[in-house]
């Protein structure tokens, strides 16, 4: 177990989970876990074989379904465990609004019918919206958040390559926060040049979202760090043209820079260090870690 910090402790909560990647608490204290991983085929596959990389990641089919568990009576100890769905594609988001269960899928956005309580979604789902799928280096998680009201749903879409060396063609939608309707429509980008946004939510009292990145590769162990940031409705980030604010990145040739985009690039607010991956972001609600917390 991780050791934790004077005053607080870790305990096992769920295991025998095929890679959990992300947590999801519904309104009614159901605990929801989605179950996914990066898929390596063909030669890839068996490069990692050789190689060993497939014995610090995982390279076999991913679970691809959401887990359910119930701790009824708070005491750390699930009483109902479930597979709630299964046969989706790289699912991580996940989000219930009003009798909706949304799952966010590598390639779009899912809406299930759901009554709170329910242990199994048996009804068939919806597409609400197409997703470009995949992307570099796992840049596959699609995260979900909504608005206080649950008028809109943020949708992070991370980049289809490491610093656009495919070209901006392949990045249409990509390193992104989408904002739409819950049933789907009125897609627009909330913010925009954030290579791979993963974690989302609201700082306690406002309606400002924030968000954790993960960003660019190649340019040395120190460059460039991951950071979590509020995120401003309109905002332009930097990728792939800059880093950390107004910093060009070297590689973007000068036939192809946005000098006047750069200028509008906005300084997170948080460095965490380089190639952390940071990928959670929370803010504590609750009333129980010691004081000095």
């Amino acid at each position: 177990m991780p050791i934790a910090p004077a005053g607080l402790k870790v305990s096992k909560f769920a295991d025998k989970l095929i890679n959990p990647r992300n947590i999801y608490v519904a309104p009614n204290g159901d605990i929801f876990i989605s179950e996914a991983n990066t898929e390596v085929k063909g030669a890839k596959k068996l490069i990692a074989k050789i190689t060993g990389k497939g014995k610090s990641d995982r390279i076999d089919d991913s679970a691809n379904r959401i887990t359910l568990l119930r701790d009824n009576n708070n005491d750390g100890i699930p009483e109902v465990r479930s597979v709630f769905h299964t046969n989706l594609s790289q699912p991580y988001g996940m989000l219930v609004i009003k009798n909706y269960f949304y799952v966010a899928n590598t390639d779009g956005v899912w809406r299930f019918p759901y009554k709170a309580g329910d242990t199994v979604l048996k009804t068939k789902g919806q597409k609400i919206l197409d997703l470009p799928k995949g992307g570099y280096n796992n840049h596959w998680t699609r995260n979900l958040i909504a608005n206080k009201d649950n008028s809109k749903i943020y949708i992070s879409v991370g980049s289809g390559s490491n610093n656009a060396e495919h070209g901006m063609a392949n990045e249409i939608r990509r390193a992104n926060i989408l904002e739409i309707n819950p049933g789907g429509s009125g897609e627009k980008i909330y913010a925009s040049g954030l290579r791979n946004p993963v974690g989302m939510d609201w700082a306690t009292g406002t309606n400002t979202l924030w968000t954790a990145v993960n960003e660019r590769d190649e340019l040395g162990d120190d460059l460039v760090p991951d950071y979590i940031t509020s995120v401003k409705q309109g905002g332009f980030y930097g990728w792939p043209y800059s880093y950390f604010g107004q910093n060009p990145d070297p590689r973007i040739k000068a036939k192809d820079q946005k000098p006047e985009l750069i200028k509008k690039a906005i300084v997170p607010d948080v460095a965490v260090g380089s190639h952390t991956a940071s990928l959670g972001l929370a803010f504590y609600n609750g009333k129980m870690l010691p004081a000095k917390y």
